[in-house]
């Protein structure tokens, strides 16, 4: 399909120049220029997973308790029982 866009004298340039580099047809980097700004859109209208997000933070802490994460249950249960009883 054929399309007609006039282009300030700059970015007629800039298209040659970089058609010329690529050893390509201006049509080519055009598609290719509008492909690619088509894409960046899509992208930024993705929203990250959780993991995504908060990979960067997985694993960087160091310290604290080697146990951690045993028996939760009863340590949470230990934290509601004393604070029922503070008040």
């Amino acid at each position: 399909m054929g399309i007609s866009v006039r282009l300030p004298a700059r970015l007629e340039r800039m298209v040659a120049r970089v058609a010329k580099e690529r050893g390509a047809t201006k049509s080519e980097v055009i598609c290719s220029a509008l492909t690619a700004l088509e894409d960046e859109g899509r992208a930024a209208h993705t929203r990250p997973t959780p993991y995504a997000a908060m990979k960067h933070l997985i694993g960087c802490a160091s310290g604290g308790p080697p146990d951690l994460s045993a028996e939760t249950g009863k340590k949470f249960r230990g934290l509601l029982l004393r604070r029922r009883t503070a008040r």
